[in-house]
């Protein structure tokens, strides 16, 4: 009878469980290093794979490939490409402090070029790599039957030194993540051995022999106290800056060349986004970059205008490139099979219990073969003093077995003693031996004695660890390579010494596309041909200077900081670059207004906005201000349905005239709005009937004059004091005559200056100019003049232009 294997189980139960399996094997078995070698199974299989294969350092190289295939076949059944980049990444000098494999050909470069394929390059174990697995024969580790049970490996290497903290650690898994910073190979060991001699030391004790990382690149670490939290906790932030110098050349100028850059920074893109700088003149005052690294050492040469200000430069530079970037460590390791955030002491607590292991069965491992060799060398020495007799009861046996026999029942020889002699050279008999034998004798009994001390004491336990250290900090270690600052340097960049300062202008049309365009563009056009596209207009035009800052303000309450140096530079007859490709906004989220800013600070300058559902809000200008602006920042916080319909700015005497559809208008002094945060949302504007919405905000002064245009094409220009002055919150005033057949609806509100021109628009898209010089004031109950021929076509936009 056959029985059906099929089993019905949720699909959730399925994938939580495969899923479970799949992250404890990708955070024990592949992502994450172990604390006691700080090896990643991978790169502990190629070192131990290497070393099996008689691949040491004091052996040729051998082809990369082979090694590759080794690791593959024998221990790691995973593909060719990851078993090399990770070779090949224990190679490269500018990414491990401490190199552990020695690689002949093209090893990549800091430019982010690939290695050279496995079958080119030829590679063999470092000399510190021997050091990570020394002792390894002794059985002083556990192993493991490998992937096919045809041999075994290590599950960790006995580690003579902490590569953990030398050579750091980078590496994401599942729920878990590791970043560890290489440090400097004798302070390190020099902290192991201030662990061991007082084991309540603090991480501050620490500090004094072991400052911070040490990168292979170098540069130049800030931040102390970040340092120093990461130590006691785990995580922590540091700052790693490039090493660069300002040197002074003929003719007065000066250039800043960089010698050392921060680690895991891509020197080509680090010199491909300065010269970036240069080309779209972000940045005024380099003339040219050059990437002169040759086989002496990293140096990037940045040249300078004769009148640029070298410091100020160097500080932007900081600020905007990989020259200067942030460091989070986040000591995560396998300890006891488990991932654990570790902090410095419980890294170097974990090494030493390690190192405790290893020494215990390597001294057990050495015990055992100096007493078995006492063994024999006591037989061999009983032997000799009864020569003859020996040789006689050989003599006479038949073969090997019946001698071994004899002599053990003869003389109480062991079976070991007997195979000994039996198996003893001729040579080996004359009188000199005997000596050698005993001295031999004497100091199997002196290491006898020593090896039954190590294990037998702790003191003398940890002694010998120390001596192994101190052994390998003198053969291997080395200067430190970066340095460390107490703390992080606050750049401050005067952007008028860095930017070009230039008169010009800039556009932004309804639908979205900004330009800034120099003035010999728009003269070379005489300002006509304004590369635009079909059925959009603009929205705001500014003659400013690049040090300006514009502000651009959405319907969903967002705004986009856009210094205005930042803008493409683009022709006037050109289209201009779409907001979204500068900043990412909602499908749905159109501008609404535009703001130029000169100055941030200067003092009683406020943003008013309001709201379609009669929200207003005021807020100091200055709280716009950011350095960080490569999203949409939130501008006002509105909620539901609601959307800004008005932003504007005002120095905060001036009344607020919130207008609706539906023809009310409410006039109050800007001073009942009490300043408030960005984020905030606002208090109520005006209280508004049902189906009625805000159309309009204004800021005016008692002796301006608003046009108010309706769909049925009436215009009305009126003077402020015509609305009667009120508070916040009320209904307001009807400004047009209730008509019971086709009343009149506002839909746009203007507050005429001079050099402008009033557009409207109608629903067939027609587009028209209002001769506002025509209009004459009328007052609040007065219908306005006709002046625009709407028909049957309702009135959809209004808006001004400069001349």
């Amino acid at each position: 009878m056959q029985v059906e294997k099929f089993h019905d189980l949720p699909l959730e139960d399925v994938i939580g469980d495969r899923f479970g399996r799949y992250s404890k094997y990708i955070i024990q078995d592949r992502a994450l290093p172990d604390a006691r070698d700080g090896l990643k199974p991978v790169q502990r299989r190629i070192l131990y794979s290497m070393y099996v294969e008689g691949n040491v350092h004091d052996k040729p190289y051998r082809k990369a490939a082979k090694t590759v295939g080794n690791v593959i076949g024998n221990y790691h059944p995973h593909g060719d490409t990851s078993v090399y980049e990770a070779m090949v990444r224990l190679s490269q000098t500018w990414k491990v402090r401490n190199v552990l494999v020695e690689m002949h050909g093209n090893n990549g470069s800091i430019d982010g070029d690939p290695a050279a394929a496995m079958r080119y390059t030829e590679a063999r174990l470092s000399p510190i790599a021997s050091e990570l697995l020394r002792d390894i024969d002794k059985q002083t580790v556990e192993f493991v039957p490998n992937f096919d049970d045809t041999s075994e490996e290590p599950i960790v290497l006995p580690a003579s030194f902490p590569n953990l903290l030398v050579n750091g650690s980078t590496g994401i898994s599942a729920g878990y993540a590791t970043e560890i910073p290489p440090h400097n190979l004798a302070e390190v060991i020099d902290a192991v051995v201030m662990r061991i001699d007082r084991p309540n030391c603090t991480v501050s004790d620490l500090m004094q022999v072991m400052s911070g990382p040490d990168f292979p690149t170098g540069g130049i670490i800030q931040g102390m106290e970040g340092i120093k939290r990461a130590y006691e906790t785990g995580r922590g932030k540091m700052i790693i800056r490039g090493k660069a110098i300002i040197e002074d050349m003929r003719g007065g100028r000066q250039q800043i060349v960089i010698t050392e850059i921060p680690y895991e920074i891509n020197k080509a893109n680090l010199v491909k986004k300065v010269d970036d700088l240069r080309i779209e003149k972000k940045l005024d005052g380099i003339s040219e970059v050059r990437d002169e690294t040759d086989r002496t050492g990293l140096r990037i040469v940045i040249e300078l205008k004769k009148e640029a200000n070298a410091e100020g430069i160097l500080n932007y530079l900081y600020k905007s490139t990989d020259l200067q970037v942030p460091y989070n460590f986040n000591m995560v390791a396998i300890h006891n099979r488990r991932p654990k955030l570790m902090g410095l002491l419980q890294i170097l607590d974990a090494y030493i219990a390690h190192q405790k292991e290893v020494v215990t069965n390597r001294s057990r491992f050495d015990l055992k073969k100096a007493e078995e060799r006492q063994h024999i060398v006591a037989g061999l020495m009983k032997a000799l003093s009864i020569l003859d007799e020996v040789i006689a009861t050989i003599r006479a046996s038949k073969d090997k077995r019946d001698a071994k026999d004899n002599l053990i029942a003869a003389f109480a020889f062991t079976e070991a003693q007997a195979e000994a002699i039996v198996s003893l050279q001729l040579y080996r008999l004359t009188n000199t031996d005997i000596t050698a034998l005993q001295k031999e004798a004497d100091e199997l009994a002196k290491k006898i004695y020593e090896l039954q001390t190590i294990l037998g004491s702790e003191k003398k336990l940890l002694q010998v660890i120390k001596t192994d250290l101190k052994r390998v900090k003198k053969s291997y270690g080395d200067e430190r390579r970066t340095m460390v600052e107490r703390d992080i340097q606050e750049i401050k960049i005067d952007m008028e010494v860095m930017i070009p300062q230039e008169d010009v202008i800039v556009t932004i049309t309804k639908e979205g596309y900004v330009k800034r365009t120099s003035w010999r563009s728009h003269n070379a056009s005489n300002g006509k041909d304004f590369g635009m596209k079909e059925g959009d207009r603009l929205l705001a035009r500014f003659d400013c200077n690049t040090t300006d800052t514009l502000l651009l303000f959405t319907n969903k309450g967002n705004y986009v900081y856009l210094p205005v140096y930042e803008i493409p530079d683009i022709r006037w007859k050109d289209l201009g670059q779409y907001i979204t490709n500068i900043v990412a906004l909602e499908r749905d989220e159109a501008l609404i207004e535009a703001i130029i800013v000169k100055n941030f600070e200067e003092d009683q300058r406020y943003l008013v906005f309001a709201t379609r559902n009669g929200m207003i809000k005021k807020t100091e200008l200055k709280q716009y201000k950011v350095q960080r602006y490569s999203r949409a920042l939130v501008a006002v916080n509105i909620k539901g349905d609601d959307e800004v319909v008005a932003v504007k700015p005002t120095d905060g005497t001036r009344n607020i005239i919130l207008f609706t559809h539906g023809a009310y208008a409410l006039r109050f002094d800007e001073e009942e709005v009490t300043p408030i945060g960005v984020r905030a949302a606002g208090v109520k504007g005006i209280n508004l009937r049902d189906g009625d919405y805000v159309v309009q905000a204004v800021c005016v002064t008692d002796d301006e004059y608003a046009t108010v245009i309706t769909q049925r094409g009436a215009v009305k220009k009126m003077a402020v004091k015509e609305i009667d002055l009120s508070n916040r919150a009320k209904r307001g005033h009807l400004i047009f005559k209730e008509v019971k057949t086709n009343p009149y609806y506002i839909v746009g509100v203007c507050v005429m200056r001079e050099q402008q021109v009033l557009y409207v628009k109608h629903a067939n898209h027609e587009i028209e100019e209002v001769a506002t010089e025509q209009l004459k004031p009328r007052d609040r109950y007065s219908n306005g003049s006709p002046l625009v021929d709407s028909g049957s076509n309702a009135v959809l936009e209004v808006w001004l232009e400069n001349r």
